[in-house]
């Protein structure tokens, strides 16, 4: 494989500090969110980044592999939900990820969000380390 793009970010003061690409782009506090004792507020968190990338990732791949399937993803999008998970002083994730897809049939809606979690590049890197769950919307 040839190196295309690489994308970095430095982080100061851990989860009640900031976040900065090298580029400038992205200048974000970060704070513990409110459900576990945080300020919440005008503040992000690691879990939120990384919702945020999934799910851009995620519908980014999903009309890709809809295009080469011939099906039409107009107005379709992608939630990411991620969970934060604590036993025994270890933490760990879970994901769901959401497909909204109008129009599209169930059961090729179903087969697109499978197909595109084989390809998608965030799904193939957390691939068999956290519990991944997949909905469709209604």
């Amino acid at each position: 494989m040839d190196l295309i793009y690489t994308a970095s970010a430095t982080a100061r003061g851990g989860r009640e500090g900031e976040v900065v690409s090298d580029d400038g782009a992205l200048d974000l506090l970060l704070a513990h969110p409110k459900e576990v004792g945080g300020p919440g507020g005008d503040t992000t968190n690691p879990e939120q980044l990384l919702a945020a990338a999934w799910s851009a990732c995620f519908h980014n791949a999903l009309q890709r592999v809809a295009h080469h399937q011939g099906l039409d993803v107009t107005g379709s999008s992608v939630t990411t939900r991620i969970g934060l998970l604590a036993a025994d002083k270890a933490f760990s994730l879970e994901a769901t990820l959401v497909a909204d897809l109008p129009g599209v049939e169930r059961e090729a809606a179903e087969a697109l969000v499978a197909r595109t979690h084989e390809v998608c590049p965030v799904s193939r890197a957390v691939h068999g380390n956290i519990p991944v769950r997949f909905e469709v919307a209604p």
